[in-house]
């Protein structure tokens, strides 16, 4: 780096000469390290791009200050230390770079995210960047509160166990009013479903006010579960406009006996943790809608990826979390969609690199976030489902239940006995993978509405290429 008088000389030095690139760095066991895909304009050095991701995301400016050495200047400049070019993808690199626990608030995924993301996205001189995944450790993941419920305490509450939960959500997803919007929910928990759940868009609109909606649904909960001897839920919406319509809401939710909240991704990080806090204190389960994530999480060269808002969304505090379903309408590359789900149930995420996962993991025994399958998926996909997606998860079928030929109790029916059709497969041993639509076909003999399902959208698939895939495939070696 030079002597300290060039160092603090006024003017603009390259980032790698202001302490932002160190190659012999060993990251400690306390650093939170980002591992960024930087694409740099033509003719920047990758190594200069990485470091000024570093300075740009922790201390540094455009020119030399000398007020940094006012501080612990040597501890609080992020480090790049390692870059490397992106497998069969010319001109893009992966940029290790590590940051101080002291440069970030306990508890706080605002300020978290502030540092790591806030203002190095628009840098002239990269034409692209995407946090692909951080490794957070495990003295600052302590400081978060992490699920509000968990896993393991969601089934102990709701007495389900050893299979997916059944969910959907209702459709129209706007402009029911509250009496039929509530004969939905009843009509689907009847049939079998376990959940029912608003939408991302369904708040308080003219045509349905949020406190006729809860009434109407926790009525429609009550009566399936007494019909069915089952616990029951609907996820209530609770987002508004500020944090006292959501705690008012919440609040209301609690006080008419509901077991699980809604709240969307859009409503910022902070009201996300506020919520989770809130729900860990009233024992509620809370569910979450990733609105708008498609618009930084899809582009392979841009963004962030979905793994690290998994990561930030379990320390926030959520239960639930829409992660991807492999095989219905919405992004979803099995390996990576193995990954988001690693992140979200493992006690330890091994490090990974087919499934994007680059760096080990310990999650301090923060609770289990409870991933989400939703969107373009039916009951012919159950073996699909289950082998890709394992048993905690929640499958969410809204179209593929209230779409069904014979009637919105029908289409839960159908997907009820399509689950523990293909459960009872499983654990008798058999191949559910290839032996899937034969185990569904000889269901179907015994339960029409599953006959029914299974011929109306037996030829419904959603093959496009994904455009968020992972990097690293295996190599087959010679026999």
């Amino acid at each position: 780096m030079g002597s300290q008088a060039d160092r603090y000389k006024s003017g603009v030095l390259p980032y790698a000469k202001m302490g932002y690139w160190e190659p012999d760095y060993t990251p400690k066991d306390t650093d939170v390290i980002a591992l960024f895909r930087i694409t740099p304009q033509d003719g920047v050095d990758p190594i200069e791009a990485a470091a000024a991701v570093a300075g740009e995301s922790s201390t540094a400016t455009w020119t030399v200050v000398w007020t940094d050495r006012l501080t612990a200047c040597e501890l609080y400049r992020a480090k790049a230390y390692r870059v490397d070019p992106v497998p069969s993808t010319p001109g893009q690199f992966f940029a290790y770079i590590a940051y101080d626990l002291d440069l970030f608030e306990e508890g706080s995924i605002a300020n978290l995210t502030a540092s790591i993301i806030g203002n190095v996205f628009g840098f002239k001189p990269l034409k692209a960047l995407r946090l692909e995944d951080m490794r957070i450790p495990v003295a600052y993941l302590k400081t978060f509160q992490g699920p509000a419920t968990g896993i393991v305490v969601e089934r102990e509450r709701l007495d389900k166990f050893g299979r997916p939960l059944l969910g959907a959500t209702t459709k129209p997803k706007l402009g029911l009013s509250g009496k039929n919007y509530g004969r939905v929910v009843y009509e689907a928990l009847k049939g079998g479903l376990d959940f029912v759940k608003d939408d991302e868009n369904i708040n308080s609109q003219p045509f349905m006010h949020w406190r006729d909606r809860f009434l109407f649904c926790m009525e429609a909960v009550n009566k399936a579960s007494a019909a069915t001897g089952e616990v029951k839920g609907h996820y209530l919406n609770v987002t508004a406009g500020t944090m006292e319509d959501m705690y008012e809401r919440a609040d209301f939710a609690k006080d008419l006996g509901s077991a699980i909240i809604m709240i969307d991704l859009v409503i910022g990080y902070t009201a996300i943790q506020s919520m989770a806090k809130w729900a860990r204190r009233n024992d509620m389960i809370l569910h979450l809608h990733r609105a708008g994530h498609g618009t930084y999480t899809r582009q392979k060269t841009h963004g962030v990826s979905f793994r690290v808002i998994a990561k930030w969304m379990r320390m926030a505090g959520v239960d639930h979390i829409h992660a991807g379903t492999v095989v219905g309408k919405l992004e979803g590359d099995p390996n990576v969609i193995a990954g988001i789900y690693s992140v979200c149930r493992d006690s330890f995420t091994h490090q990974n690199p087919q499934q994007g996962v680059f760096f080990d993991q310990d999650w301090a025994s923060l609770r289990k976030m409870m991933p989400v399958a939703s969107g373009g998926i039916h009951a012919g996909q159950m073996h699909q489902l289950i082998h890709y997606l394992g048993e905690d998860v929640v499958l969410q079928f809204g179209g593929g239940t209230i779409g069904h030929p014979m009637g919105i109790q029908a289409g839960a029916q159908a997907n009820r006995v399509a689950l523990e059709a293909m459960i009872k497969a499983r654990n008798e041993g058999k191949d559910i993978w290839n032996e899937g639509p034969q185990i569904l076909a000889q269901a179907a003999k015994t339960c029409s509405p599953l006959a029914a399902a299974l011929q109306t959208w037996k030829d419904v698939t959603f093959e496009y290429t994904s455009t968020d895939t992972a990097d690293f495939v295996p190599t087959p070696s010679a026999s």
